[in-house]
């Protein structure tokens, strides 16, 4: 079992910058791909960014792609984003998970309770 624990939400202008953590404990997440999620009110969840395990590899949704920085620190048994150029429409509830699955693969294992990100216009 790995619970994952996020943080660094909050209330930030458009334009702003947040970093988001997310804090594993349980099981070391060297042995896991990781991945940042977003669900806004009245949508599904969506794929935000991932990472290998070996934080070689990552991906990105395109409107992030330029703004958002995902990172993993395995010593510390950390995953961060870093967003830049905040705008109203990535306010949303964050979420990090855990994959025990393929790089490439769609599932994903543990996910954290989640972290809310407003951006005002």
């Amino acid at each position: 079992q790995v619970q994952l624990v996020e943080s660094g939400g909050g209330l930030v202008q458009a334009g702003g910058s947040l970093r988001l953590s997310c804090a594993a404990s349980g099981r070391t997440i060297n042995r896991y791909n990781m991945g940042w999620f977003r669900q806004a009110p009245g949508k599904e969840r969506d794929f935000v960014a991932r990472i290998s395990r070996s934080g070689v590899s990552t991906d990105y949704l395109d409107s992030v792609k330029g703004r958002f920085t995902i990172s993993r620190d395995n010593a510390k048994n950390a995953l961060f984003l870093q967003m830049n150029s905040l705008k109203p429409e990535d306010t949303a509830v964050y979420y990090c998970a855990a994959s025990a699955s393929d790089y490439t693969g769609l599932s994903y294992d543990y996910w954290g309770q989640g972290t809310q990100v407003t951006v005002s216009s």
